[in-house]
Parts: structure tokens; sequence; C-alpha cells
């Protein structure tokens, strides 16, 4: 796939460049700056963007207001959002509008390599992949009269999967259940969050989104 890569720390957008060159994909640009991220984007048509959060010129939220730009500028444009720590609202800005193909993932994710580039392949699809660690704390966070109380901890336990963008067959897998399991799982999850009827909308997006309180 072509990416274009937004990183101001050098030594990390350079190991990022070669990474993603060594598995097959070819980064069109890398950028430092969010500013010159939106001209890449613009002038490249990238399949998918990876970049920073905290990038300059203001070293706040320049990186994920670009990725917003981007999304609204060129929809089918996947984002893979970068971040240094788990900022919940961020996550939820990103998400709120349209949520296939977008990625928030924390840096230290990075590092493990196979958690990566299985992220960057599903966002690419269209999927959504959310670090666990941000789903964790968001449901960790719940309201005790949220729907999220009326579900087991088995019914978590697949709805923290799904948060992160994993099919049915990756969920019963990485549970050890089989996907007939599964599904009968999420179903009851739709009921529980009063989802079973909801029409024109992807219930499992719902779902998601429900529990990240957008």
């Amino acid at each position: 796939m072509r990416i274009v890569l937004a990183e101001d720390s050098a030594l990390l957008r350079e190991g990022l460049a070669r990474l993603l060159a060594e598995e097959g994909h070819e980064v069109v640009a890398a950028v430092a700056a969010a500013d010159e991220l939106v001209t890449a984007v613009e002038r490249h048509r990238p399949d998918v963007v990876v970049t920073d959060v905290r990038m300059p010129p203001t070293n706040t939220d320049d990186g994920l207001r670009s990725a917003l730009e981007i999304r609204r500028r060129w929809p089918a444009t996947a984002v893979l959002v970068l971040s240094q720590y788990v900022e919940r609202r961020y996550a939820t800005r990103l998400l709120a509008d349209r949520p296939e193909g977008v990625g928030y993932l924390l840096k230290d994710r990075v590092a493990q390599v196979d958690d990566f580039l299985d992220a960057l392949d599903r966002v690419a699809a269209g999927a959504t992949a959310l670090d666990p660690e941000v789903v964790r704390r968001v449901l960790a966070g719940a309201d005790p009269a949220d729907p999220l109380s009326r579900l087991t901890p088995r019914e978590r336990d697949v709805l923290h999967q799904m948060a992160q963008g994993h099919t049915n067959a990756t969920i019963a897998e990485r549970l050890h259940v089989s996907q007939s399991a599964v599904e009968k799982h999420i179903n009851t999850i739709f009921d529980k969050l009063d989802l079973s009827q909801a029409a024109g909308y992807s219930r499992r997006v719902l779902a998601v989104l429900r529990y990240l309180e957008l």
C-alpha cells in the first residue's frame, strides 16, 4: 500500500519508514509537521496516513486536526493515529464522524511490530483499530448506570475485541471459543444495548461507539 507518514521525531520517522518499506509498502512521503501532512496527502493521494497526534507547529493536537481534515477532504484515505498517551478525547474526535478506516494506537504498540502491522492492514481494509489500552480505559471508566454494567465478563471480553476492530473469526481465535459462541455473545450485546432493531447503521459500529461514549 502507499503510505504518507507524519512524525516529528526524526529517529522514529526514519524507523517507521524503514519498517514499512521492508514489509513491502511504499512510503510516498515522510514529513515532520502537520501542515506538511495535508499537502503531502493532496499531492500523493495515499491509501493510508500514519500520523502522530502532537506535532509542530504548536505541538498540541496538530496531527489530529490534520487527520480530521484529511478524512473530510479525502474520505477514502485510511488514517492510523499514533499517540504517546491514552487521550480519550482524541480517540473520540477521530471516531465520532465515521469510524471505518480509522485507527488509534499508542506509540508503545509500534514496538510490537506484528500488532502495529496488523492494525495498519485492518485500517487500510476499512476496519477500525483501537489500541487495547484505550479500550480498557474506556470500559473501566464506565458509569454503573451505563448499559455496560449489564454485560457479563465474557461479553465485555467480546466487546473489547470488537472495539479493536477484530472480526468474529479472529475474536473466536483470541478468546479460544467457537465462532458461533462469539456470534451469540454479540447478539446478546446488541440486545442489552437496545440495538437489535437499529436500522440503516452498522450495529457493530454503534455498539463500539456507544461504549466510547460518542
